[in-house]
């Protein structure tokens, strides 16, 4: 457990307010499944589930089961101890997560669906139930050989991270704005901003947080609006972050204004239309990193304060970045562990050409990113070459393999075709002259065609697709 001390096609217009309101209620405490599915690799497995605010006072959540080919006491058990319909899960004051055990006393015969489904059926104290409702335990961990998956990223507003585990077909679903800034876990030491919020940062040329610093609207993503260098190379090289790296000596580490960016928006669109940065604009703060031990030192504050918030922040080999959101004041879950994701379907802060060669950022809805860094690699195939069912192992052709975290990017879809009038207007318009190969973290193969991205009446923000394993 990390440890603290106190402490976002082409979208045709860029909408900014003015508004102070974040967009969210940090008063609702929620509770809620760290992830909604999980495969079973092991005979003991930790199932998570995670408080949005520490709790106050002791209590018990209770879980309902569903068994699918699966019997308690004959093909698991649980700690605590639990019934085919029903777990009992107590807690204690103070905690922001509780951990049961699944002990798996048989392994799945081939090819068998065999599965258990826990769902948070009520708690003791006063919290919601909220996001991953259920989790369901797969006893079968061999990986998928074709399935069709739907990413439920929110509708027009895309609000929600998708990301997907071919393998399994496992997917993860994260609020865009439950966190802010990700602390890499690699050998270098560098923090990447949340790019699905249209967020930036700016150094102030300091190293005193406690100097009353003011808002920078020149920072604002937008259309025809913003600065590259104060955004992450969008190839996800982690080298091009916006922040520089965090140095051994604290003299080098500058204080940076952060730009938060843009809330999801809250009201319908016109049909065709995204609302995925139509919200308040989230707010700003004032941040200086600093190395502790092998991990990392946050602080950070309010522009207007003199005195700052500060957390410990540790490197976790086992994921590619540790997240921190400023909301919860502490570090949150986002992405899997990175060899348990692929793909992550998303809002992004990219760049396009204004003329010129002038590169300048600018935001994407409808967005697939590959998990570069934990080594999920890809490259398109075009029809002209192949068709996707004719498409097999022995086609692929591994130099084509690509690092950049864009290769599927906003390839698979246009966003403007002719309306009634046979005028351009915004609209979804899924590509078919294109496919994808990918490779994820264990070197397995497959092949991905995206199938759609907004519904029958043109509502955006309804992604599906296909896959296989070749």
């Amino acid at each position: 457990m990390k440890k603290y001390l106190l402490f976002f096609s082409f979208l045709l217009f860029a909408v900014y307010s003015c508004s102070d309101d974040d967009g969210v209620n940090a008063d609702v405490a929620s509770v809620s499944f760290t992830v909604p599915s999980l495969n079973l690799t092991n005979e003991v497995t930790d199932i998570e589930i995670s408080f949005s605010k520490a709790t106050d006072t002791a209590g018990t959540i209770t879980i309902g089961v569903v068994e699918t080919e699966a019997k308690y006491g004959v093909d698991y058990t649980t700690t605590p101890e639990g019934s085919s319909t029903t777990l009992e899960i107590p807690f204690e004051a103070g905690v922001s997560k509780v951990v049961f055990n699944f002990n798996k006393l048989v392994q799945a015969v081939d090819g068998q669906v065999k599965n258990v489904k826990f769902t948070i059926n009520s708690i003791s104290t006063d919290y919601t139930i909220t996001g991953n409702t259920s989790l369901v335990a797969n006893f079968n961990d061999t990986p998928l050989t074709g399935n069709s998956l739907e990413p439920e990223v929110g509708g027009p507003s895309q609000a929600n991270q998708v990301y997907i585990d071919l393998s399994s077909g496992a997917m993860t679903t994260v609020p865009r704005i439950s966190w802010d800034l990700g602390f890499y876990s690699g050998n270098e030491f560098r923090v990447v901003l949340n790019n699905s919020v249209k967020m930036s940062a700016k150094s102030l040329e300091n190293t005193d947080l406690s100097i009353v610093a003011t808002e920078d609207n020149t920072m604002l993503i937008g259309q025809g609006a913003g600065n590259l260098d104060q955004i992450d190379d969008p190839a996800g090289l982690i080298t091009g972050t916006a922040i520089a790296e965090v140095s051994a000596n604290d003299a080098e580490n500058f204080v940076y204004l952060i730009n938060l960016g843009s809330n999801p928006g809250s009201n319908p669109p016109a049909l065709g239309s995204p609302a995925a940065d139509t919200g308040g604009h989230r707010g700003w703060k004032k941040i200086r990193v600093l190395r502790e031990g092998n991990g990392y030192k946050l602080q950070y504050a309010d522009l207007t304060a003199t005195t700052f918030n500060e957390v410990t922040i540790d490197k976790d080999a086992a994921y590619n970045f540790s997240f921190f959101s400023f909301t919860a004041n502490a570090t949150v879950n986002v992405e899997p562990q990175k060899e348990k994701w692929d793909l992550n379907f998303t809002t992004f802060t990219n760049t396009v050409n204004m003329g010129g060669g002038q590169l300048i950022p600018y935001f994407y809805p409808d967005f697939v990113v590959n998990n570069s860094k934990g080594g999920a690699l890809v490259y398109s195939v075009s029809t002209d070459d192949f068709t996707y069912d004719s498409f097999t192992l022995a086609n692929v052709d591994q130099s084509k393999f690509t690092n950049d975290q864009r290769a599927i990017g906003s390839t698979w879809r246009a966003t403007s075709a002719p309306g009634p009038d046979g005028n351009p207007m915004s609209q979804f318009v899924l590509k078919t002259d294109i496919f994808y190969v990918i490779k994820d973290p264990a070197g397995n193969l497959y092949k991905v065609k995206m199938t759609g991205g907004a519904l029958p009446n043109l509502e955006r923000g309804h992604p599906t697709f296909v896959y296989d394993k070749l």
